[in-house]
């Protein structure tokens, strides 16, 4: 098939890979304007770009701007933008509605919209054939997460050509009938936005735990491993820590939160679980102000991480904000150590003398009277202990993602706090 992809989302860069991989000719078009645009730019992990610039090397996938992709026709018009974006996916629907194209085609929406977001597109584009895939790419292991699912959700309002051309669309992936979850797109984007409220729920339950067994002296870490051994539940996003981000999960749970408000019932659950993550992003300044009995003002503190997880330079809604605002209130320091998400940081709060960006991650420690580790990148797991110890004003470590042994900090000389450790 030919296949145009649109959109500048990890979503996009997969299943556009994905599809050149496996035999269909892919254009790609992930911003209107491209000339600067370089694939090296994007924050996707290393082994997506290796099957970019080889399906690109081979002819099998494209990529271009509007313009040129409007010349041609296609089977398939495959839609993945962020939430920020409908507006731009709204013209793109009324530019190819004025272009001389036979229809029906294939339409896929597989951005992050919410509810109503293909019916959005749909009524612009009604000549042809929809379906919805719910966007499910995961950072870090993007090509993995996709290919090795066990099964898709598919939503279609029973159009049969639609979902003749998704089957054959999809066959090279998921070649077994039973991987494929039809639905009405309705369904499949409420499920979408349902399984991020249950695994936020998940994630915002062991933080709710964490803080009860501090009090209590247990390790959460033990309860975690408990809690993750029971078959009926398994090990995923039970991790305590400083409270999830990131632009589409939080945009799911906030949207689902508001389709059950407009339903005219209340979701205190819901609501609970985004409380308890946003208190959850302050987590380790409370911390900080509790070891020093409030006596922070003139202080510095160093901060590893600011990207809102590991392997993206994305800091939308991470805790990163919580964190230095709070700290700044107090009059408190940060100097802040990212391999990727510095420079929008320095977008977004400018210069200012109270934040002191850091190239080198021990080079923010220098003269900290602590050091919250925010965000899990992989440099950070296994730090030179006697150099943090030379540098820092004081060795007292907040482990905002339990990624070290509390135990083994403790032995090498530094006062440790994480979240529901001892």
């Amino acid at each position: 098939m030919k296949i145009a992809v649109f959109g500048s989302t990890l979503n996009a860069a997969v299943m556009g890979a994905l599809f050149a991989e496996h035999g269909h000719s892919v254009i790609w078009c992930p911003e209107s304007d491209i000339r600067f645009f370089h694939v090296h730019n994007l924050p996707f992990d290393s082994n997506l770009k290796k099957i970019i610039e080889l399906q690109q090397l081979n002819g099998a996938l494209k990529i271009c701007d509007l313009s040129q992709i409007l010349k041609y026709e296609f089977d398939v018009y495959f839609f993945a933008f962020n939430p920020s974006k409908l507006d731009v996916a709204i013209e793109l629907a009324h530019k190819l509605k004025a272009e001389p194209i036979i229809h029906p085609k294939l339409m896929v929406n597989s951005s992050t919209f919410g509810l109503q977001g293909t019916k959005t597109l749909q009524d612009i584009l009604s000549k042809d054939a929809w379906v919805y895939i719910p966007d499910m790419t995961q950072e870090g292991s993007s090509v993995e997460n996709i290919a090795q699912s066990k099964s898709i959700v598919i939503g279609t309002n029973e159009d049969a050509f639609a979902k003749k051309q998704i089957k054959e669309l999809l066959r090279p992936i998921y070649p077994r009938m039973h991987q494929l979850i039809f639905m009405p797109i309705l369904d499949a984007e409420f499920t979408k936005m349902s399984i991020s409220g249950m695994l936020a729920t998940r994630i915002s339950y062991m933080n709710d735990l964490s803080l009860v067994a501090e009090k209590l002296n247990i390790d959460i870490e033990n309860v975690r491993l408990g809690v993750g051994a029971d078959s009926r539940i398994g090990p995923s996003y039970l991790y305590s820590g400083v409270g999830f981000g990131g632009e589409n999960f939080s945009r799911d749970i906030l949207a689902l939160s508001q389709t059950v408000t407009d339903s005219g019932n209340r979701s205190r659950l819901l609501q609970q679980v985004w409380e308890i993550n946003e208190q959850q992003k302050e987590l380790l300044f409370r911390k900080f102000w509790n070891y020093y009995k409030a006596d922070i003002q003139g202080k510095t503190v160093a901060i590893w991480g600011a990207s809102f997880r590991e392997s993206s330079s994305s800091i939308i809604n991470s805790p990163i904000h919580s964190l230095l605002q709070a700290f700044w209130a107090q009059k408190v320091t940060v100097r802040l150590h990212d391999p990727r998400a510095l420079p929008e940081i320095e977008k977004v709060y400018g210069a200012r003398d109270d934040l002191i960006l850091c190239d080198d991650q021990y080079e923010a420690a220098e003269n900290a009277h602590a050091l919250c580790l925010v965000t899990a990148w992989k440099q950070y797991w296994s730090p030179d202990y006697r150099r943090l110890k030379n540098v820092m004003q004081h060795p007292f470590i907040l482990d905002g993602r339990n990624i070290y042994d509390p135990h083994y900090v403790k032995e090498e000389g530094f006062a440790y706090e994480g979240v529901g450790r001892l």
